[in-house]
C-alpha cells in the first residue's frame, strides 16, 4: 500500500478523522467542533493517508512543552487498515520527531492489552509509585 505522512489536515482529512474517532469506544462521543479545537491546540499532529485518495487512515497527536514532557494521544488506525504496521509507522514518526529528541519523558496511557505494543519503543509501565489520576469536568 502506498501512503504519505502529513502534519496538518485538510477539510476532507478532518472529516476522515471524525470518522476514525467514531469507530473507537474511547473517542466515539467527540463532536466536530471539539475536534477542531483540539487540533488547533495540539502541538504535533501526524497522519497517514492513502497516497492516491488522500484519505486519512491513521492518526496520532502530541501535547508537549518540548523540554520535559510530551504526552501521546489518540493513536488510531482505521479498522480496515489495522494489522498492516501503520501503528508502528505512527510511533516511529513520533519517537523520531526532530522536535521531540531532547524531551526528557515521552509518555502515553493505554489499556493493558496494548502494553507489549508500546514496549517496542521503550515505553514501560514500571514508573515507580506514580498513579494516573483524572478530574472530569462538571
Amino acid at each position: 500500500m502506498d501512503y504519505k505522512i502529513i502534519s496538518a489536515l485538510n477539510e476532507r482529512q478532518f472529516a476522515d478523522l471524525c470518522e476514525l474517532y467514531r469507530q473507537e469506544w474511547w473517542t466515539n462521543t467527540r463532536n466536530p467542533e471539539d475536534i477542531a479545537a483540539m487540533l488547533e491546540h495540539s502541538d504535533i499532529v501526524i497522519g497517514i493517508c492513502e497516497d492516491q485518495t488522500d484519505r486519512l487512515i491513521g492518526f496520532i497527536r502530541v501535547l508537549t512543552d518540548f523540554v520535559y514532557k510530551a504526552l501521546i494521544f489518540d493513536v488510531i488506525i482505521h479498522e480496515a487498515y489495522q494489522g498492516k504496521g501503520l501503528g508502528r509507522i505512527l510511533l516511529d514518526q513520533v519517537t523520531a520527531h526532530p522536535k521531540l529528541q531532547s524531551v526528557r519523558h515521552i509518555e502515553l496511557y493505554c489499556k493493558s492489552d496494548k502494553i507489549s505494543f508500546y514496549e517496542k519503543w521503550g515505553f514501560t509501565n514500571q514508573i515507580g509509585d506514580i498513579h494516573f489520576m483524572r478530574r472530569t469536568a462538571q
